[in-house]
């Protein structure tokens, strides 16, 4: 395009120009969190209120740990609600949406990061065969359950349409990674993802659906980890370091908001730029 042909390009109307934080707000949306009780999911319930959002929540076993993100949420003005639900069981999840919907109407949002810890705790020791079971019954079969969940709701509620974010794991892109828990998290998180990107399809252009990939994010397992493999893990990092479950949780605000409104069936990577 010559210069003259740009000079006759007439400039956008003042009005036109569109404020970047009020598209990246939550401000006025409805935002379910499961598995909200602590790290990752307490991170993205607090950073959607913070962004503006209603929260509601649910947990599993951790009913105080429910309660103090319920106040963290109140603390920043908005409304929560906790409901305790088990993610692999069916007529929970019906529950959970039928509550949630009586409690605020409708769910803009529904972010499903409820999952099972087999790295801590007495199921560490478990057999490899215990731990399968329940990262596909909890993650996986949950995860569908809930997603099927959220679109039934989400398509009769008024003004139709939602987002949908199932987390999943960086690696189930990568090349590989050695030993039993990878193959067992590639198992469950690669179903999440692949299942994700086949309901995107099906459900569009009325819901969105992404998925959330983080790498090595500081929770209860990274704080147990022996220092000398932690540290040959960060250098490996290209930003040097590894994630909080804040970085998780602002990569979840953009896609539950407006600003992400071009972007379905994908997953974000939250990994520092570590090559996978």
């Amino acid at each position: 395009m010559s210069k003259r042909e740009l000079s006759d390009v007439p400039a956008a109307a003042p009005e036109a120009v569109v404020d970047a934080a009020s598209i990246v707000s939550l401000a006025g949306k409805v935002v379910l969190v499961t598995g909200a009780s602590s790290g990752i999911g307490r991170a993205m319930a607090v950073a959607c209120a913070d962004a503006g959002a209603d929260v509601a929540i649910s947990y599993n076993t951790n009913e105080r740990g429910a309660a103090d993100v319920a106040n963290a949420i109140q603390a920043a003005g908005r409304r929560s609600h906790i409901t305790r639900v088990n993610a692999a069981d069916p007529d929970d999840v019906q529950r959970l949406a039928r509550d949630v919907a009586a409690a605020f109407g409708r769910v803009d949002a529904w972010i499903n990061n409820a999952g099972a810890d087999i790295l801590t705790g007495r199921i560490k020791t478990a057999s490899r065969l215990e731990k399968l079971d329940l990262l596909l019954a909890v993650d996986l079969r949950g995860t569908m359950l809930a997603s099927w969940a959220a679109v039934d709701l989400m398509q009769h509620q008024p003004g139709g349409g939602g987002v949908i974010l199932n987390m999943a794991w960086d690696h189930v892109l990568s090349s590989g990674m050695k030993g039993e828990y990878a193959q067992l998290f590639a198992a469950a998180k690669g179903g999440i993802y692949s299942f994700s990107r086949a309901l995107a399809r099906s459900v569009a252009p009325q819901i969105r659906v992404n998925v959330l990939g983080p790498g090595w994010i500081e929770t209860a397992y990274g704080s147990g980890l022996d220092p000398a493999v932690k540290q040959r893990i960060t250098e490996a990092i290209p930003l040097g370091r590894w994630g909080t479950p804040e970085d998780v949780a602002h990569a979840a605000v953009y896609l539950a908001s407006d600003a992400a409104g071009y972007v379905t069936g994908q997953m974000l990577l939250i990994n520092g730029g570590s090559v996978v």
